[in-house]
C-alpha cells in the first residue's frame, strides 16, 4: 500500500509517495501560499499530480502548527493561514481519500523512531530546525501530546526576554535565534554593524536584503566568509542553549536534530553539543543525551505522516464494513 505524505511548512509544501518501508518513491514541491483557499488548492494539486502516477490509498499532512488531538483540525499555525480549520475534512473532500493530520515535528519523530536515528530509544526528543523550530517528545515510541494535543511547542520557549519579535505573538522565542530565518536575521544584523566584513553578502544585501536567506548564509560560511561563520556560530550557541533547557525538562536518551537547517549540521552541531554539555544542569555529573542528526533528513516529516496515513487506511479496511473514512 502506497500513501502520500505532505510536509506543509511555512516556506514550501512538499509531497511524496511513500511505501511501507519508509522509502520516498516520488515527490513534488510548491511554494506555500499565504491564504487558506490557495494553500488547500496547492495541497490538492500535489495529491492529484502524484496520484496520476501512483495508486495511493490515503494522505497525511505534516503541519507546522497546533493540531487537535483528533488529528482532524489545525487550531493555530504561526507560519500558515489556518485558524481552527477542519483541514482533514476539507482536503479529504478535495482529493477523495482519507486524510490524517499530524504536527510536523511529531511526524518526523515517528519516522526517525521507526526508521532512523531514534530507533529503539525509550525517551527521544526531536528538534526540527527549519523556517522555525518544531519539537516532539516520544516515550516508548508514543507521541506525548499534552492535555490538548499541542505539546511540546519547543520553538516558542522564550529564551531572550524582550528579544526578537515572533509571528506567534511573543518575543525572544528560541526559533527567532535558532532557525533558517534566525540565521538570515543574524547575518543581516551583523552586516549592519560590520558592513565591510563580508563583501559578497553585503553586496547581495544592498540589492535586496531578502536575498540573504539562511541557506545563502550557510553556503557563504562553507566558503569561508567570516561574517557568515559568525552568524552560524551564533546559531550553534543558541541551539546548545535550547538543547540544555530541553534536557533539563525531559532528560532524553537521544535528541534528533532535523529540519532543513540540519543539512548544514557539519557547520554547527559539534559546537552546539559542546555548549549544551557545558550549560546543562549538573554539567559533568550526569549522563548526556546523544545528539544526532536526522537520518531521514528533509523527508522525515512526510515519511512519518505517510506512515500514519497507511495505519489509518489499513485500520479502516480491517474495521467492520471495510470502509475508508
Amino acid at each position: 500500500m502506497l500513501t502520500i505524505g505532505i510536509d506543509v511548512g511555512g516556506t514550501s509544501v512538499r509531497a511524496g509517495v511513500v511505501d511501507a518501508d519508509g522509502a520516498v518513491l516520488d515527490t513534488t514541491r510548491t511554494a506555500t501560499p499565504g491564504d487558506e483557499r490557495a494553500l488547500e488548492e496547492a495541497i490538492g494539486g500535489a495529491v492529484h499530480e502524484l496520484a496520476e502516477r501512483h495508486e495511493v490509498a490515503a494522505v497525511g499532512l505534516a503541519v507546522a502548527g497546533f493540531v487537535a488531538s483528533d488529528r482532524r483540525t489545525v487550531m493555530f499555525a504561526p507560519h500558515l493561514a489556518w485558524r481552527h480549520a477542519p483541514v482533514a475534512e476539507r482536503i479529504s473532500e478535495r482529493v477523495g481519500m482519507p486524510v490524517v493530520l499530524e504536527h510536523d515535528a511529531n511526524a518526523a519523530a515517528l519516522a526517525e523512531h521507526r526508521f532512523g536515528a531514534a530507533r529503539g530509544a525509550g525517551v527521544a526528543v526531536l528538534v526540527a530546525v527549519g523556517t522555525g523550530i518544531g519539537g516532539a517528545l516520544l516515550i516508548d515510541g508514543e507521541v506525548f501530546r499534552g492535555a490538548h494535543g499541542v505539546a511540546p511547542e519547543l520553538g516558542h520557549l522564550r529564551l531572550v526576554p524582550d528579544g526578537r519579535p515572533c509571528p506567534c505573538g511573543k518575543s525572544g522565542c528560541w526559533e527567532r535565534y535558532c532557525s533558517g530565518t534566525a540565521l538570515s536575521s543574524t547575518a543581516v544584523e551583523l552586516l549592519a554593524k560590520h558592513p565591510g566584513v563580508s563583501t559578497v553578502l553585503a553586496r547581495e544585501a544592498r540589492g535586496d536584503a531578502r536575498a540573504i536567506t539562511g541557506r545563502r548564509v550557510a553556503g557563504a560560511a562553507r566558503d569561508g566568509d567570516p561574517l557568515a561563520q559568525r552568524a552560524v556560530a551564533d546559531l550553534a550557541r543558541w541551539l546548545g542553549e535550547g538543547l540544555a533547557l530541553v534536557a533539563d525538562v525531559y532528560d532524553p536518551e537521544v535528541v534528533v536534530v532535523g529540519g532543513g537547517v540540519s543539512e548544514s549540521a557539519t557547520l554547527f552541531l559539534d559546537d552546539a553539543r559542546e555548549h549544551y554539555a557545558s550549560v546543562v544542569t549538573g554539567a559533568g555529573h550526569r549522563p548526556l543525551a546523544r545528539i544526532r542528526t536526522a537520518q531521514l533528513g528533509d523527508d522525515a516529516g512526510l515519511v512519518g505522516v505517510a506512515t500514519l496515513a497507511r495505519d489509518l487506511a489499513v485500520g479502516a479496511t480491517q474495521s467492520p464494513g471495510g470502509r475508508l473514512g
